[in-house]
């Protein structure tokens, strides 16, 4: 039923406005607007993020003075990134379930014989996911906030882990876009979205990365979560370590263009088959 409202793009249109900006921001406000209209599918990843965060607060936060990479160091400031990128791991399927609604009733096969960019199919619905992952991120954020959280790099700080989480979360988003277009399966799709899941725990997950050994510090140094983590971390915990930072935007960079150019490619392939 929600197909039967969600707004739609002419062929007009297109044709009126033949920029690409113009062209992503028409893809990506109807993603966004059929998003906001299905408000069920965003709180699962906003409750279990939260939920998460309490209880790992609750039961772990007094163990960090006893953890020598956590001394002098808030626990809530170390925990709250994994419940970011949770947040986001979870919530990047929300654009690419739209998309499979879109190829089931053959609206998008209409948009392949409009004169809009592959480049606008492609961002639109990854940058909308993005903007409900930026919110969902502050959502989060707000109550760490709310249980003393205490920024080491105040506003700044939080805005650019905000920034890192959507650039994480539209890495997730690509590929969750890719499965959407290869298979045209809201079930697959699904699944694809938590593929992702067990690199959370192939990380410095609960204890810092220099208490890791054996092959569980090796999966963790190649692991891109790992970067993005102790990026997040140093910004709540420590201050501005510009090294950490610049790896974690490298990793999330990396990990968007790869799966960019995964959705490009899936696109391509449906095209063939269309």
């Amino acid at each position: 039923m929600a197909q039967l409202t969600a707004p739609t793009i002419s062929h007009g249109h297109f044709e009126k406005r033949a920029g690409l900006l113009s062209q992503i921001g028409m893809v990506t406000r109807r993603n966004l607007t059929v998003i906001l209209r299905t408000p069920q599918a965003l709180l699962p990843p906003l409750v279990i993020s939260v939920f998460f965060l309490v209880i790992y607060e609750s039961t772990l936060g007094e163990a960090a003075g006893f953890l020598p990479g956590l001394s002098g160091n808030s626990y809530l400031g170390f925990i709250l990134p994994l419940s970011l990128v949770s947040s986001a791991l979870s919530g990047s399927g929300l654009a690419a379930q739209n998309l499979v609604r879109d190829i089931e009733s053959g609206y998008f096969d209409k948009l392949l014989l409009t004169p809009a960019s592959r480049a606008a199919l492609l961002l639109g619905p990854i940058l909308a996911g993005g903007v409900i992952l930026g919110l969902q991120a502050l959502f989060v954020i707000g109550v760490g906030l709310l249980m003393g959280l205490e920024p080491a790099t105040g506003l700044a700080g939080l805005l650019v882990i905000i920034g890192l989480a959507i650039l994480l979360g539209t890495g997730f988003a690509g590929f969750t876009v890719s499965a959407a277009l290869g298979s045209g399966s809201a079930a697959v799709t699904q699944a694809a979205s938590f593929l992702f899941f067990p690199l959370t725990f192939l990380t410095a997950s609960f204890v810092p990365l220099e208490l890791l050994s054996g092959w569980l510090r090796a999966a963790a140094r190649v692991n891109p979560i790992t970067y993005v983590l102790e990026a997040m971390r140093a910004l709540l915990n420590e201050g501005w370590n510009m090294s950490q930072l610049w790896q974690g935007v490298l990793a999330c960079l990396i990990l968007a263009v790869a799966m960019y150019a995964l959705a490009l490619y899936a696109l391509r392939l449906r095209t063939r088959r269309s």
